[in-house]
């Protein structure tokens, strides 16, 4: 028997989350993630997951100060993206940048400091590349701003200016909600790239080969374009009625795990009420949603599909201006953290990855030479 992708295989354990896809359940190291992303900021669960439990204040305030020195992108790497390509893609070029972090040398720092180090590192790295993108100069000189949080940081280095509370609150939010989400494909190829005890750069490197894909990285730009081609209220239940009767899916809606509501769409929404309610984008959004889930009943009776975390993704992150071609690089942004916790893991307990295939090929009796 093959289990094709590895469905249901259990390959590693890990302390770093829990979920239940049955009862819409995501634990980080015991605590519910919708609960974190209303008490906690993001450096605070970082450190929950890279440490394995909260900060206390002292605790907090060196860890954070050691986040902000780290936000300085060392010089090679600045050279380096000024020689990546302009014309190559986003995730590509972030790739590309983010294997150069391997000219900073990292001897004498422990593995935790080398996951803080690359986490406060992303902003710049991301911002910089669609600055260059887009014509605009780079910000190699970062001021050392402690007031600035990790989702503050992020926005200020995007656009130049201090952002608002409202949208550094969304954004944190969005950010802790999908710091980690267990052995997916990404956190499974950094996992597998750790346990040859390469180094942490080459395994995060490889996760976002992983996430640049479609079926990983992709979704939340997907949902713009639906909301984007529903357009008005008016159009909501027409167009998402001829989509069902046509066989098409919904993007945003149901997910591979979760069976019932996915905890951090709920938590989202919840972000979404504290947000402009006279943002027409954001009641599109709803409207959408209600819609969606009552046309889904209707047509997949049985089925139990709502929002997934990439709707209201895409309905945030539109809200605060965000163009859908730094979706995926945020993404990225924040599972950093995720992927750096399971490196660190791994690390702790290691055995090389080695399944096996099937051969399915033929066999030749003889082979004939000439």
């Amino acid at each position: 028997m093959v289990d094709k992708g590895l469905k249901g295989v259990i390959a590693a354990e890990t302390e770093l989350s829990f979920i239940d896809g049955d009862q819409g359940i995501l634990l980080y190291r015991g605590y519910e993630a919708k609960q974190l992303a209303v008490r906690y900021s993001f450096e605070e669960v970082a450190y929950l997951l890279w440490c394995g439990s909260l900060p206390t204040p002292a605790e907090l305030t060196a860890f954070k100060a050691k986040w902000v020195r780290y936000r300085q992108l060392p010089e090679p790497v600045i050279h380096c993206l000024k020689q990546i390509p302009s014309d190559m893609d986003l995730m590509s070029q972030l790739r590309t940048a983010v294997s150069s972090l391997g000219m900073k040398p990292f001897e004498g720092t422990p593995q935790a400091d080398h996951a803080i180090a690359i986490t406060a590192m992303m902003p710049a790295l991301i911002a910089n590349l669609y600055r260059a993108q887009s014509g605009q100069p780079l910000m190699t000189s970062i001021p050392a701003n402690e007031s600035l949080n990790h989702a503050a940081h992020y926005l200020y280095m995007l656009t130049g200016e201090l952002p608002s509370d409202v949208h550094v609150n969304a954004l944190e939010a969005y950010m802790i909600l999908t710091m980690e989400h267990g052995l997916n494909a990404s956190t499974f190829t950094a996992r597998v790239i750790a346990s040859t005890e390469s180094d942490i750069v080459s395994a995060l490197t490889g996760a976002i080969g992983a996430m640049k894909g479609p079926l990983h990285g992709g979704a939340p730009s997907a949902v713009t374009d639906m909301l984007e081609a529903i357009g008005a209220p008016e159009r909501v239940e027409p167009w998402l009625r001829e989509q069902l009767e046509q066989r098409r899916r919904l993007m945003g809606f149901g997910h591979r795990i979760y069976r019932t509501k996915d905890p951090r769409a709920e938590a989202l929404k919840q972000r979404i009420g504290l947000m402009e309610s006279h943002d027409p984008w954001l009641n599109l959004a709803l409207l959408v949603e209600d819609t969606a889930v009552r046309l889904l009943a209707e047509y997949k009776p049985g089925r139990e599909l709502y929002t997934n975390v990439e709707f209201y993704a895409a309905a945030i992150m539109r809200a605060i201006g965000m163009p859908s071609e730094l979706f995926t690089p945020t993404f990225t942004a924040t599972r950093t953290v995720g992927w750096t916790a399971h490196i660190l893991e791994q690390a702790g307990d290691n055995v090389i990855y080695r399944p096996e295939a099937k051969y399915v090929g033929p066999r030749h009796s003889s082979v004939n030479v000439s």
